[in-house]
């Protein structure tokens, strides 16, 4: 049956297993790292917190939260950056799977601004948090629509800012990563999960539609390298 690009998939990645732990685990993780590093996807998340911070006092004191944080690479990251800006920031990393957290916790241990917590953002103990920038990165794309839009609709009233790096849908994303994963990959769960995700994924056209019912107004979305939607959000959230 030929691969249909149409419209989303309804699959269900083997990473959306929230009791999966162990090695496997931690061997995705680390492949993933590496893949959003070299091809790119670090920078558009990157590249956007450095557009936001733009409107963010530089003596203000700033929560950055990531959702569906993974080895919280990228709160390292951010961390390091932000520590050479002399910004006073403290970074939360949340996932719902715990055996991922912990993974976080044992990689960021010479990071003291840099906590995790295993929360379903779904629940909630996760929407009495509040943040300044809220990051989403490789997440969003593992919901289903209608509740995609419930949960932006629930961060505009936990955040000013809202972060999107995902997927772009599209023939070439899904042969390319299906290609690479299945020569270089030792990761069975991302030889499984990586093409899926494409499939998992939104066009241009749907994210519109998705932040239109959500009812955001003030957003930037951009195509970036390598077929990334990078989106922006202001909520204006009252701080």
């Amino acid at each position: 049956m030929a691969t249909s690009f149409s419209k989303r998939s309804t699959a269900v990645e083997i990473m959306d297993d929230l009791a999966c732990q162990g090695e496997v685990v931690n061997q995705t993780l680390r492949e993933l790292d590496f893949i959003n590093h070299w091809l790119g996807g670090n920078a558009v998340t990157v590249k956007a917190v450095d557009h936001v911070l733009k409107k963010i006092p530089k003596e203000k004191e700033i929560t950055i939260g990531d959702l569906g944080c993974g080895s919280g690479e990228m709160l390292r990251l951010l961390a390091l950056k932000l520590k050479k800006q002399n910004r006073n920031a403290h970074f939360i990393g949340v996932d719902a799977n715990a055996n991922i957290i912990n993974y976080a916790i044992q990689q960021s241990k010479a990071f003291a601004n840099v906590s995790f917590f295993a929360d379903n953002i779904l629940e909630d103990r996760f929407k009495q948090k509040h943040f300044d920038v809220v990051l989403a990165t490789l997440f969003f794309h593992h919901f289903e629509t209608d509740d995609l839009i419930k949960i932006l609709r629930q961060l505009r009233q936990q955040t000013n800012f809202i972060i999107i790096n995902d997927i772009h849908r599209h023939p070439f994303a899904y042969y390319s990563i299906k290609w690479l994963t299945q020569l270089f990959s030792k990761s069975a769960m991302v030889r499984f999960d990586a093409p899926l995700s494409v499939l998992r994924s939104f066009t241009q056209t749907e994210w519109e539609d998705i932040l239109q019912q959500a009812g955001f107004t003030d957003y930037e979305i951009h195509w970036r390298w390598a077929f990334r939607w990078q989106i922006v959000i202001e909520t204006k959230r009252s701080s």
